[in-house]
């Protein structure tokens, strides 16, 4: 028996939501050790579509548990907000299959306002956040000024706690000519709160240890992509946390051992949200046509995506980076019109050719793809569950994704739907 994290080895978007969602059927407890509620999971099950922000996937399945680690921070308002949401259709959510880390960091409203305040005085080096407050939350929380869940129990510290955090917050304001924050209003606001989420806190790093006694399946539902970490995504153009696969161990409190499986959730072309670098962008037809065969919308905030070709440089070295042990490639069946496919397979930087990304943001917005060409299939991939079945230009188009970035292709999705999918190798049973 072995226990899975899943990352997206691109820039998120890689249709984790689905492949989270199949696994969780065979897990017993799921977990979200990073992020915020600023990347969405879609799942269609049964024909009921949900879209997760903050709550992990296997919230929507009975007989699991769910649990949002010490690496994610947690808006109390959109928390709440959701599982009333979630409610509504029909799942159960309560104490006893829903845990809350009492030391994650809160989102306040006070974060949110700084992002975007940030974010509108930007100009010209817009990061293109989510607005929703993860980028400063994070900072508290490295400053060591954050409220966490856990000092929600005592006003009086909770008194301690505010005068700390805006003391440094209205210095930003006042220099940014916005009138302060009222720790009056903001304490009311969080003592309103503070019922309705420590219910669910726990010591999470010990109820984990329990659960791995106990010999019970964890699967570690990552957020975003691992282009979007803060290490070793396009920096500055990234997230505000580590989206690699062992933030899952920090993220959550458990040793790095406990972690048997990577899945890197892969798309089969790529696509970007917000500013950044793109090296294999189609600012044409054949990019619109990507993202309205895709479609590219974000979950959360209904941005058009960026589309593009495969990158198999990126996705090789965000496998080395993170140490993927397979890779589930979704989206098949958006290519299946194309006459030709691409695959970036290096790139060219001022006359010279070179196999990875370069760290600098000028090369980074520099480097110009060099392709290897594949005959389109020209036909329906939609629905097929055997990898022989496929057509043999596909099956030509993955065995060579598969020899290229050095990494096995465990899991095919050929639709949205669950159903839909080519099992090569179990990662719970590998």
């Amino acid at each position: 028996m072995k226990n899975v994290a899943v990352v997206g080895s691109q820039w998120g978007d890689e249709g984790k939501g689905k492949i989270v969602d199949w696994l969780s059927s065979e897990a017993d407890v799921v977990v979200r050790f990073q992020g915020g509620h600023n990347a969405g999971h879609t799942l269609v099950i049964d024909g009921e579509t949900y879209k997760l922000r903050l709550l992990p996937s296997g919230i929507v399945r009975k007989n699991k548990i769910s649990i949002i680690g010490n690496g994610v921070v947690v808006d109390p308002w959109a928390l709440i907000e959701e599982i009333e949401e979630i409610k509504k259709k029909g799942v159960e959510i309560n104490e006893e299959n829903l845990f809350l880390s009492e030391s994650a960091t809160l989102i306040l409203p006070i974060h949110s306002e700084l992002d975007a305040l940030r974010e509108d005085s930007a100009k010209n080096s817009k990061i293109g956040t989510t607005r929703r407050g993860i980028g400063p939350a994070y900072e508290d929380k490295v400053g060591r000024r954050s409220i966490r869940v856990i000092d929600l129990l005592s006003e009086q510290n909770l008194d301690s706690k505010l005068e700390t955090i805006l003391h440094h917050h209205n210095s930003l304001r006042r220099g940014m000519g916005v009138k302060e924050y009222s720790r009056q209003k903001l304490k009311e606001e969080l003592v309103k709160i503070a019922p309705k989420i420590l219910k669910f806190s726990k010591p999470i790093w010990k109820k984990i240890e329990e659960l791995k006694k106990l010999n019970k399946k964890i699967l570690f539902e990552g957020a975003q992509g691992i282009l979007l970490d803060v290490d070793h995504g396009t920096y500055p153009f990234v997230t505000s946390s580590n989206t690699v696969a062992s933030s899952a161990a920090t993220g959550s409190g458990c040793g790095i051992n406990t972690i048997n499986y990577i899945l890197g959730i892969t798309k089969a072309y790529t696509t970007r949200v917000g500013e950044g670098p793109f090296p294999t962008e189609l600012k044409n037809d054949i990019g619109e046509k990507l993202g309205s065969r895709g479609k590219e919308f974000g979950t959360v905030t209904s941005r058009k995506r960026r589309c593009g070709w495969f990158d198999g440089v990126l996705v090789r070295q965000t496998i080395k980076t993170s140490g993927i042990t397979g890779i589930a490639l979704t989206k098949l069946d958006v290519l299946d019109e194309f006459d030709e496919i691409k695959i970036c397979v290096a790139y060219e930087l001022n006359g010279k050719k070179i196999d990875h990304l370069p760290t600098s943001t000028e090369h980074q917005f520099k480097v110009k793809p060099i392709y290897k060409s594949f005959k389109g299939w020209k036909s329906s991939t939609c629905g097929i569950k055997e990898f022989s079945s496929l057509p043999k230009p596909a099956q030509e188009y993955i065995k060579f994704i598969e020899e290229f970035v050095e990494t096995k292709v465990s899991t095919i999705s050929t639709s949205p739907e669950r159903k839909d999918t080519i099992l090569i190798e179990d990662p719970f049973d590998t």
